[in-house]
C-alpha cells in the first residue's frame, strides 16, 4: 500500500513540474520577437484643448496607434491564425537600445509631435506664438562608458546645483568649467516626484568634432513650450499613454479646428496618421497596414495617410474590405482643402 501511495504521489509531483514547466515556456519565457497588431484609433478631442476655442465638433478626429507586445512563445502560435499580426525581431525594434531607453525615447517623440503641431496650427491660423524652453528629457544612457550616477532613461533633468535647466545651452554652460570626476547634485523628475541624485561626471565626446569634454553621459532632447500670444489661444494637452511621432497631423487638424470657428468635421468621423513639422509637412510612418484595421473597427469614414504610405495603406484597405475613403496627403492643407469639400452630415 505504502509502495502505491508514493509512487502516486511521484507521479503527481511529475505531472506539477512538467505542467509548471509548460506554462513559463509558453508564458514567461521571453522570445526575440516582437507581435505588432492593430491597435486602437482614438478620439483627439479629449486629448487636447484651446484656452477659449471653439468647441463645436459634431464628429470625431481621430488618432491611430499600433500595438506592440514582446512576444512569448503562446502568442507566437496565436499569431500564426492572426491574418493582422505582423512578427518581427525585438532587434529592428530596438536598434541596439535597452526597453526602458526605447520607451522613453516615444515619450519625448510624442511630445515634440504635439509643439510641432501647436506650431503648425498657429501657423495656419494666423497666431502669434514663441518657443520657450522648458526642459530637458533624458531618453539614453551612454554605453562607453556609462554614467555614474542614478540618472535613468525618461527623467526630466530640472536642475544643476539647484539651479534650474531649461535647455541644453544652460545645461553646457553649467559643465563647461567642471572636471571629469567632479560631482554634481542634478535635480530630477521621475515618475512625477522631484528628487536629487549626485551624478559624477565622466568622459563624453562629441561625435560631430571628436573632443572630449566633462559631461553626464546621457542623450536628451530639450522639451519646448508654445506659448500663443494671446493667452486665450493657449493649447493643453493630457497625457495621452502614447508615444511616438505620428499622431501630429491629427493633432494638427484638432487644434486648427478649435482656433477657428466652425466645425470642420462636419459630422464625419475622420481618421489618419502621419508627422506633422511646424511648416504643415506631412511625413510617414510605420505600421499604417494596421492602423488602417484600427480606424475601419471604429467605422471612420475618411482616412488621411501620407503620401509615402498610400501604396501600402491602399492594398490593406482591400484586404479588408473596407468602405473607408483612403486620402493621401503631404501637407496640412491638403487635408484641409479635402475637409472643405465634403458635405454636411445629416
Amino acid at each position: 500500500m505504502n509502495r502505491i501511495r508514493k509512487s502516486g504521489g511521484f507521479r503527481a509531483s511529475i505531472f506539477v513540474i512538467v505542467v509548471a514547466l509548460v506554462v513559463y515556456v509558453a508564458v514567461y519565457m521571453p522570445t526575440p520577437y516582437i507581435i505588432y497588431m492593430p491597435g486602437s484609433a482614438d478620439e483627439v478631442k479629449p486629448m487636447v484643448t484651446v484656452k477659449g476655442g471653439d468647441q463645436e465638433e459634431r464628429g470625431v478626429f481621430m488618432m491611430t496607434t499600433v500595438s506592440a507586445t514582446y512576444a512569448n512563445v503562446f502568442l507566437l502560435g496565436t499569431s500564426l491564425f492572426n491574418q493582422n499580426a505582423q512578427v518581427d525581431k525585438k532587434e529592428d525594434r530596438l536598434r541596439g537600445k535597452s526597453e526602458a531607453e526605447y520607451s522613453a525615447e516615444q515619450v519625448w517623440f510624442m511630445s515634440d509631435s504635439q509643439s510641432s503641431a501647436m506650431e503648425a496650427a498657429y501657423e495656419q491660423a494666423g497666431v502669434a506664438y514663441s518657443i520657450v524652453p522648458e526642459h530637458i528629457f533624458v531618453f539614453g544612457l551612454s554605453e562607453d562608458p556609462k554614467p555614474d550616477g542614478d540618472i535613468a532613461p525618461g527623467d526630466i533633468i530640472l536642475g544643476v546645483n539647484g539651479t534650474a535647466t531649461p535647455d541644453n545651452t544652460v545645461l553646457s554652460a553649467q559643465l563647461k568649467d567642471k572636471k571629469v570626476g567632479d560631482t554634481v547634485e542634478m535635480q530630477l523628475e521621475r515618475g512625477g516626484e522631484t528628487i536629487s541624485r549626485d551624478v559624477k561626471l565622466i568622459q563624453v565626446k562629441d561625435n560631430k568634432t571628436g573632443e572630449t569634454r566633462p559631461g553626464l553621459g546621457v542623450m536628451i532632447g530639450a522639451v519646448q513650450k508654445v506659448k500663443p500670444e494671446n493667452p486665450d489661444k493657449q493649447i493643453s494637452f493630457t497625457d495621452t499613454q502614447v508615444g511616438g511621432p505620428s499622431a501630429g497631423l491629427m493633432f494638427t487638424l484638432e487644434i486648427y479646428n478649435q482656433l477657428t470657428p466652425g466645425d470642420l468635421t462636419k459630422g464625419h468621423r475622420i481618421a489618419g496618421t502621419g508627422t506633422i513639422t511646424k511648416d504643415g509637412v506631412v511625413g510617414a510612418i510605420g505600421g499604417v497596414v494596421h492602423k488602417i484595421v484600427a480606424a475601419d473597427r471604429k467605422e471612420a469614414e475618411i482616412f488621411f495617410v501620407p503620401k509615402d504610405n498610400y501604396k501600402e495603406a491602399a492594398a490593406k484597405a482591400e484586404q479588408i474590405g473596407t468602405k473607408m475613403k483612403l486620402v493621401p496627403v503631404s501637407t496640412v492643407d491638403d487635408a484641409l482643402a479635402y475637409l472643405k469639400t465634403l458635405s454636411v452630415k445629416s
